[in-house]
């Protein structure tokens, strides 16, 4: 589902031929085709967040379901579940194929099998508190609550006030792959090294974006206007494209 690094810069390229905007060397785009990645990987979870925060509208529950399916396969790469230290304490890496990447974002805290609720500070002294919710943990779910105190990331319970120190795990998302045009010079020109390149992690429904993103910080950092220009003209096409 990744994105080929080489037919984007390919794009990147013949669009500023096109427009006669010069030449965008493999350093620039590298540098810029991350920062890309970056805005496009961020704005998911801006996405994510406000569906969660909204009642989704019920006449169009396909068309929100696709969504969401959507949504949810942009992330799955990047998307893992990583045992929390001592209960408490968030990972800040996360490792892959031997690399550690940053951790981005983390999402559902879980005790066991079973997902957490969080609440709180407040609320959690109040529920600890309260005779129906110790009386029993059946059909209740375990609670959680931020915590900054000694490092510690949250505070976990279930039918009692005792604190949840092992079992606990939690939902992370870590940051993209630099992607990277590797290239070899051969009599003074950079030749694709497949060998040597890394793709976007991407989805590949995201393709044009991410084009149109290298071409507007192309018209900003290298002072090409004309290339902001044309990634404007992406952004309409494709916003008409969405909205259809």
């Amino acid at each position: 589902m990744a994105i080929s690094v080489d037919t984007v810069y390919q794009r990147v390229l013949a669009l500023a031929n096109k427009e006669q905007r010069g030449y965008i060397t493999p350093q620039e785009f590298n540098l810029l085709a991350n920062a890309a990645q970056m805005a496009i990987f961020e704005s998911y979870f801006y996405t994510k967040n406000q569906r969660e925060r909204s009642e989704p509208d019920r006449t169009n529950e396909v068309t929100e379901t696709d969504v969401s399916e959507l949504m949810d396969a942009k992330l799955a790469p990047f998307q893992s579940f990583e045992a929390v230290t001592s209960g408490h304490t968030f990972p800040a890496t996360v490792t892959v194929d031997g690399t550690a990447y940053d951790v981005f974002q983390t999402g559902i805290v879980f005790l066991g099998d079973e997902p957490c609720q969080k609440v709180s500070m407040f609320d959690a002294q109040r529920l600890l508190k309260s005779t129906r919710h110790m009386a029993t943990t059946d059909g209740q779910s375990p609670i959680y609550t931020n915590n900054r105190v000694s490092g510690r990331d949250i505070v976990v319970y279930a039918g009692d006030t005792q604190e949840e120190t092992s079992n606990v795990t939690v939902e992370c998302f870590r940051v993209p792959v630099t992607a990277n045009w590797a290239y070899v010079v051969v009599n003074d020109k950079a030749l694709y090294n497949s060998t040597l390149a890394v793709d976007f992690e991407l989805h590949k429904s995201e393709t044009d974006t991410l084009v149109a993103r290298i071409l507007h910080l192309a018209g900003i950092v290298l002072n090409k206007v004309g290339l902001s220009q044309t990634a404007a003209t992406i952004f309409t096409s494709e916003g008409q494209t969405q909205n259809t």
